[in-house]
């Protein structure tokens, strides 16, 4: 603790001698960002594939890299406007008076990132801190440790410690990073270490921005096309093999096209991710072990397992992905978050009966519509809470830079991404500039109220009111 204490001490020390850097400074740590992945591209590749056993590198390019550079793009184009300053308006009793409101740094963020994405989610948030003018100290999951380490080298080669910098080690590392007194500390991962962290900032009254999960429902409506849903469903389960914060968890469609949608999620999942080499793997034994307790407690309680790919694959595949149907309430994969190539469909009768079985859950990460019928769309959007949603596909409003990524409820607190990630970490102030009306010293700021008391100042309750 002492050791991180004084190093914490020491980045606060080089944070307030430039407390507020200028837009140059900003773009040119978020291009060195940029260029250090930039740079090392197949080497994170190969990182990357060392800690999952499995891991394509297209996929990696699409989910990590592409966006660490959609968010220096982003940050890059419109950083300039964020920082100016926002005039406000005043009331007349001030008569001249100007008002407006100034975004500043806030010091050192720390950021603890997950081993799904482990360059994405650690990098992104660091973006948003440096464009609002912060120094940064990520500790990033040792789950996913060669990724973890390899990346921790390239920050120290890129920049100096006191501007980002990283420590990698296990939870009671994670422990002792969360415990200490950060300006805001933003954490992605589960809900029940989610808790832990909290508590832990809590003794500082250390800010905190919780990006955590949830069973995000896929609701598909009597109007949708079941081959163009199932297609998107699939694309968004098996991605990364399901390892995904966003990854629909869960099907809600109604009895009579049930069948028919298994069929069409079998078509696309064949179609997608018949190559064994582009389905990602689990992190490790005990995320594979997970997914086997998952299916194996909802076939004990009389679930039954129908195989997304083809039969003649199996075994070439640490798991065979897996929709699962029938499956009682009181299955675990039904009260959990799967994370994984899990797919389980509920059956419902109608919007009325998909609204309420969502609503009877904690809010989820993201939701996801498919279907035509405005009105019915509607209701979803109107009568369900989720941190997000995406309409007729899955995952892309993560994609897109300018709407702000984060969940609400047990799904997180927060958001991050474009304007709203520059928010988080920066302090906006209010300031007002005290003036008479004209210029003079009439009706100049508290004068016209102060004492003693008369008719003076009940003309001015009058006027005011």
């Amino acid at each position: 603790m002492n050791r991180f204490t004084l190093q914490l001490e020491e980045i606060k020390a080089a944070y307030a001698t430039e407390p507020n850097p200028s837009l140059e400074v900003r773009l040119e740590r978020i291009g060195r960002i940029e260029k250090m992945i930039a740079s090392n591209e197949e080497k994170i590749c190969k990182a990357l594939a060392a800690d999952f056993g499995i891991r394509s590198p297209i996929e990696t390019r699409l989910t990590e890299f592409q966006m660490v550079y959609q968010a220096c793009k982003y940050t890059r184009k419109h950083l300039k406007e964020w920082m100016k300053p926002s005039p406000v308006d005043t009331p007349s009793f001030m008569g001249g008076s100007q008002a407006w409101i100034e975004s500043q740094s806030i010091g050192v963020v720390g950021i603890m990132s997950p081993w799904n994405y482990p360059i994405q989610l650690a990098l992104t948030p660091a973006i948003a801190a440096l464009a609002a003018g912060n120094r940064v100290w990520l500790k990033p999951s040792e789950r996913s440790s060669r990724t973890s380490g390899f990346l921790t080298g390239l920050i120290q080669e890129y920049f100096h410690p006191s501007e980002f910098c990283a420590t990698t080690g296990g939870s009671d590392v994670a422990e002792i990073f969360a415990g200490l007194p950060f300006d805001h500390l933003f954490f992605t991962g589960s809900e029940d270490i989610g808790k832990k962290v909290m508590r832990s900032a809590a003794d500082n009254l250390t800010p905190i921005t919780l990006e955590l999960g949830g069973k995000s429902p896929a609701i598909i409506d009597a109007s949708a096309k079941l081959k163009d849903a199932a297609a998107s469903i699939v694309y968004g389960k098996l991605l990364n093999g399901g390892q995904t914060c966003i990854a629909p968890d869960y099907v809600l469609i109604s009895q009579d096209r049930q069948e028919a949608l298994i069929e069409e999620l079998q078509t696309a999942a064949k179609a997608q991710f018949s190559k064994p080499e582009e389905l990602t793997d689990p992190i490790d034994e005990a995320q594979l072990a997970r997914w086997q307790y998952l299916v194996g407690d909802a076939l004990d309680r009389g679930a039954q397992a129908i195989p997304l790919l083809n039969t003649d694959s199996l075994g070439s595949r640490a798991f065979e992905p897996v929709a699962l149907v029938n499956v009682p309430n009181d299955a675990i994969v039904l009260q959990e978050e799967i994370f994984g190539p899990i797919l389980p469909i509920v059956v419902t009768t109608d919007i009325s009966s998909a609204i309420n079985y969502v609503n009877s859950r904690p809010a989820p990460l993201a939701l996801y519509w498919f279907g035509k019928d405005k009105k019915n769309m509607g209701r979803v959007l109107n009568e369900t809470r989720s941190g997000g949603v995406t309409i007729n596909d899955t995952l892309l409003h993560a994609t897109v830079e300018g709407l702000p990524f984060g969940g609400i409820g047990p799904s997180g607190m927060g958001a991050y991404h474009g304007k709203a990630g520059f928010d988080t970490f920066s302090h906006f102030k209010p300031i007002l500039e005290v003036r008479g009306l004209f210029g003079l010293n009439i009706m100049r700021g508290t004068k016209p109220a102060r004492p003693p008391y008369g008719k003076k100042i009940e003309r001015l309750l009058r006027w005011i009111k």
